[in-house]
């Protein structure tokens, strides 16, 4: 009964997790892999700056509209890049968070989060969309996604 009983919770166990790993998306840590892809895949570029660990409006957005599955549909259409600006230390390497700056510089020169460039397949810029309103209406990041696709 002990067996059957282990069988029967590792099963379940695997099936919750092959379903949070199908729901998710694979986003990009570094722009320039980014952009090879795009070009290859005639794709543009979604970047998303946010600061994962003290950006309210940040985590808000996540849970509102990163996790939602329209998002994960519409996420397709797109090669996508995360460029995290933490205040702690230990969630990213010393190399990436340099790495960051540099692209927070020249992408996000007025450092706001959460924000949401659209790059063409070529590098170009096209499309931004700053903050996220306490509201949680993720209304204008969708229409900003379906304007760019």
């Amino acid at each position: 009964m002990k067996y059957i009983l282990l069988i029967v919770l590792i099963g379940l166990g695997t099936i919750n997790y092959a379903q949070e790993k199908e729901s998710t998306v694979e986003w990009l840590t570094n722009l320039e892999v980014a952009q090879e892809i795009a070009k290859k895949q005639n794709k543009p570029v979604l970047v998303y700056f946010t600061g994962s660990d003290w950006c309210t409006p940040c985590k808000m957005l996540k849970a509102d509209f990163f996790n939602h599955p329209d998002f994960k549909q519409k996420s397709k259409s797109f090669v996508l890049v995360m460029i995290d600006y933490p205040r702690r230390i230990d969630i990213i390497s010393e190399s990436q968070f340099a790495y960051n700056k540099e692209v927070v510089a020249k992408y996000n020169k007025s450092r706001t989060f959460p924000k949401l460039i659209i790059l063409n397949n070529k590098g170009k810029k096209k499309d931004e969309i700053s903050g996220y309103s306490s509201l949680r209406d993720t209304r204008n990041h969708f229409e900003f996604l379906d304007r760019n696709i």
